[in-house]
C-alpha cells in the first residue's frame, strides 16, 4: 500500500483512497487471493478521511456535495453501504463448520477462512446490488404419511385404466371409435395426473442418516438418477400428437403410458401393509393378476385373429359377417373365453393350423404352465397362512386330549380344559403377547404395553403415586391369565407370590365352604398386592387372607413378586414409598404388629438377602471358571508357537547365530583398538 501523507493534503488524501482501492479491485479481478485485513483497511482510511472532513467542516460548511464536506458525506455512505453490503451479502453456506473446525489443522482452517473472505469479498465487488435471498422452505412429501398413500390412490387409478383399456381399443376397432369423446377426455385427464405425479415424484423425501431430506437439490438428484425416472419421462413422450396425422383410431399410439406401472405396484405394496386383512388382499391382488393375464391374452388372440383374417380357418375367429359373431360384447367374451382355456390348459380349443398360430399357443401354454403355477402356490400358502393360528391352536388341543387320555383324566375334568380352550378361541386371547412383540424393540414393545395396560395398572392404590419408570417396568412384567368359572385364584392361607388386577369378568370372595359370598369384585378391582411387597410386622405376613373364586370366565393381569422385586431395585426410592404405603394401609386395617415392625431385621429378609448373594456367587465363580479356561488355551497356544519356534532355529539357525556371533566378536576387536 502506498505512503500516506500526514498534512491535511485532502485532495492528496482522497486520490490516494481511490488509487489504492481500485489496485486492490484490479488485484481481485486478475485471481490474487486476498486476506481478511483488506476491508479493514479500507474502513480505518474512510474513518481517517471522515474524521479530517469533520474538522474542517468547522472552517468551512456547505450543504451540497460540492467542496470540503461533500467527501465527508460521501465516505459515510460508503461506510453504512459496506456494513449493510456486510450484514446481507454474505451467503448461509460460507459459514465455517465448527465440526471440520475441530478436525482439521491450523493451516487448513487459516486457508479455508482466507478462501471464504476472498469469496465474500468477490462477490461484494462483482454484484454489489445482487441481495442474497434466504432458502424458501419447499413443500416435501413424506412417504410413510397418509397423504402420500392417498396420492398413490389417485395415480394407480389412471395406470390401471390405461392397463386395462388401452390393449382393449386398440384390438377391438368398434369399441375405440363408438366413443371417442369419453377416451379424450380419460386420457388426457390421466396424462395431467401422470404430470402432477412427476411434480409429486420431485418433492418426495427419502431418508438420509435416519431423517427425511428436505433440500431441493437432493431431492431432484435422488429422484433423476433413479431408472424410474427414465421411465417416467418416457410415460410423458406427447407420442399422441400422431393423432393430427393419423386420426384418433390409433389408441396404440399411446402404449408408452404404461411404463409407469411401478406406481401401480407401490400402491398394492402399501395397501397390503396397511389393512387389518393381508391375506385376502393377497388373494384378491393374485385375482386381479390373473384377470389381467388372460384380458391381454384374449385381445392379442383377436388382433391376431384379425390379421390373419376372421373365419379363414378352424382356430382364428369366426367371421364376423355372421350376425352372431359380429356384436362387439361377443367378441370379448370370446376372446376372453379362450384365452382363459389356453392358459389354463383346461377343457378343448381348436387347434391351430397355420405356422403362426401354433407359435402363439406354445408361447400361450408356456405362459400359462409358469405363471399360473406360481400363483396357484401363492393361493394354496396364503389359504394354509390364514388358517396357521388355528391349526397351531387345533394340535395344542389336541396334544392335551391326548395326555388327559393317557393320564386317565376326568371327564368332568377334561370338558373343563376343552370349555376354557374354546372361551380362548372364541374371545381371540389365544395370542401370546410375549411371543407376537418379541420381534420389536424395547422402546415400541414399551409403548404398546403401556397403551394396553398403564390404565389397568394406575387403578392399583400403592402404584398411583409411582414414577413414571417404574410403572412402564411394571407393564412390561404383566401377564395375562384366563380362569374359568369356579376356578379358584387364591385360597386363605397360601403364600402370596402374585397380585391379580381384574381387567375382564368379576369375582367372589367366598367363605371355606366355597358358597357364602361377601363381596364380589368387578373390572378394576385388585388384590394381593400387600402381600408380595412382604411388609415387617404384618400380622399375615405374605400368606393369603381370603378365599377368591372366579364367578365366570375371567381375565386378569398377574404380577409376580420377583418381577415387581427385580424393577424395584433399580427404584430404591419408590420401593420405600410403596413399603410405606403398605404400612399405613395395614395401620388402616390394623393388620400390622407395629412392636415387631420396629423390631430389628427380618430373618426372611435376611434369607432372601444371602441367597441373593449366594446366586451372585455363583455367577462369579461360573465366569471365573470361564476365564481360567480361556487362560489355559491361551497358554498351551504359545508354548505350542514356541516350540514350534524352538525347532524351527535348531535346524535353520545353527549357521546364522555362528555367524552372528563372529561378527560381534569383531566389532568388539574393533572397538577396543579404537
Amino acid at each position: 500500500m502506498a505512503k500516506i501523507n500526514t498534512q491535511h493534503s485532502y485532495p492528496a488524501v482522497h486520490r490516494l483512497s481511490v488509487r489504492t482501492t481500485d489496485e486492490e479491485i484490479e488485484r481481485i479481478e486478475n485471481g490474487f487471493s486476498r486476506t481478511h485485513s483488506l476491508c479493514e483497511d479500507t474502513s480505518s482510511e474512510l474513518q481517517r478521511v471522515i474524521s479530517m472532513e469533520t474538522r474542517g467542516l468547522s472552517e468551512s460548511r456547505r450543504s451540497s456535495f460540492t467542496g470540503t464536506g461533500a467527501m465527508a458525506r460521501l465516505s459515510r455512505f460508503i461506510l453504512s453501504l459496506r456494513s449493510w453490503a456486510t450484514r446481507h451479502l454474505h451467503h448461509e453456506d460460507q459459514r465455517p463448520d465448527s465440526f471440520l473446525e475441530r478436525i482439521r489443522g491450523p493451516e487448513l482452517k487459516e486457508v479455508s477462512s482466507r478462501e471464504s473472505n476472498t469469496h465474500s469479498n468477490l462477490s461484494n465487488y462483482e454484484q454489489p446490488g445482487k441481495v442474497k435471498r434466504k432458502k424458501k422452505e419447499i413443500f416435501v412429501v413424506d412417504p410413510s404419511s397418509n397423504l402420500y398413500y392417498r396420492w398413490l390412490t389417485i395415480i394407480a387409478t389412471p395406470v390401471f385404466y390405461n392397463w386395462c383399456m388401452l390393449v382393449c381399443r386398440a384390438c377391438f376397432d368398434e369399441l375405440q371409435t363408438k366413443h371417442i369423446i369419453l377416451w379424450v377426455v380419460l386420457d388426457y385427464s390421466s396424462d395431467i395426473i401422470y404430470v402432477l405425479d412427476t411434480f409429486v415424484r420431485f418433492r418426495t423425501g427419502f431418508l438420509e442418516q435416519g431423517l427425511l431430506v428436505q433440500d431441493e437439490k437432493k431431492l431432484r438428484q435422488h429422484y433423476t438418477t433413479t431408472v424410474q425416472f427414465r421411465l417416467d419421462m418416457l410415460s410423458l413422450l406427447p407420442t399422441d400428437l400422431a393423432y393430427l396425422k393419423l386420426g384418433f383410431n390409433y389408441p396404440e399410439l399411446r402404449f408408452n403410458r404404461l411404463l409407469r406401472f411401478a406406481r401401480l405396484f407401490e400402491f398394492f405394496d402399501r395397501t397390503e401393509t396397511r389393512t387389518n386383512y393381508p391375506n385376502m388382499f393377497r388373494i384378491g391382488n393374485l385375482v386381479l393378476y390373473i384377470l389381467i393375464i388372460i384380458h391381454w391374452n384374449g385381445c392379442i388372440y383377436f388382433a391376431i385373429s384379425k390379421l390373419i383374417g376372421f373365419g379363414t380357418d378352424s382356430w382364428v375367429y369366426p367371421n364376423v359377417s355372421h350376425p352372431e359373431y359380429g356384436r362387439l360384447s361377443r367378441k370379448y367374451i370370446y376372446c376372453l373365453y379362450w384365452s382363459t382355456l389356453t392358459l389354463t390348459t383346461i377343457g378343448e380349443t381348436p387347434p391351430p393350423v397355420k405356422d403362426e398360430e401354433y407359435l402363439f399357443v406354445v408361447i400361450d401354454f408356456l405362459v400359462g404352465v409358469l405363471i399360473f403355477a406360481t400363483i396357484v402356490g401363492n393361493v394354496g400358502s396364503m389359504i394354509s397362512n390364514m388358517n396357521a393360528s388355528r391349526a397351531e391352536f387345533q394340535a395344542k388341543i389336541d396334544s392335551i386330549k391326548q395326555y388327559m387320555h393317557f393320564r386317565k383324566v376326568t371327564k368332568d375334568l377334561e370338558a373343563r380344559v376343552i370349555k376354557w380352550f374354546d372361551y380362548l378361541w372364541t374371545n381371540k386371547k389365544t395370542v401370546d403377547e410375549q411371543e407376537v412383540l418379541k420381534n420389536l424393540p424395547d422402546k415400541l414393545k414399551a409403548e404398546i404395553a403401556i397403551n394396553v395396560h398403564l390404565d389397568t395398572l394406575k387403578k392399583v392404590r400403592i402404584f398411583q403415586d409411582c414414577e413414571a419408570g417404574l410403572l412402564i417396568e411394571l407393564v412390561l412384567k404383566l401377564r395375562p391369565t384366563v380362569f374359568s368359572p369356579g376356578d379358584y385364584i387364591c385360597k386363605k392361607g397360601d403364600i402370596g407370590r402374585e397380585m391379580y388386577i381384574i381387567k375382564e369378568g368379576k369375582l367372589a370372595v367366598v367363605a371355606d365352604d366355597g358358597i357364602t359370598q361377601f363381596v364380589v369384585l368387578s373390572d378394576g378391582s385388585y388384590f394381593g398386592e400387600i402381600s408380595i411387597l412382604n411388609i415387617k410386622g404384618s400380622k399375615s405376613g405374605n400368606r393369603r387372607t381370603a378365599n377368591i373364586r372366579s364367578i365366570g370366565y375371567s381375565d386378569l393381569f398377574c404380577l409376580s413378586k420377583d418381577d415387581l422385586m427385580e424393577a424395584l431395585t433399580e427404584y430404591p426410592d419408590a420401593k420405600k414409598a410403596l413399603e410405606e404405603k403398605g404400612r399405613q394401609i395395614l395401620m388402616k386395617d390394623n393388620l400390622i404388629d407395629e412392636e415387631a415392625a420396629k423390631a430389628g431385621a427380618d430373618p426372611k429378609d435376611l434369607e432372601e438377602k444371602v441367597e441373593r448373594l449366594e446366586s451372585a456367587l455363583d455367577n462369579l465363580q461360573t465366569k471365573f471358571a470361564r476365564l481360567m479356561a480361556e487362560y489355559n488355551s491361551t497358554q498351551l497356544r504359545v508354548k505350542q508357537r514356541l516350540t514350534k519356534v524352538e525347532n524351527k532355529m535348531k535346524k535353520y539357525g545353527s549357521d546364522l547365530l555362528s555367524d552372528g556371533g563372529e561378527e560381534s566378536v569383531k566389532a568388539e576387536e574393533v572397538e577396543k583398538k579404537n
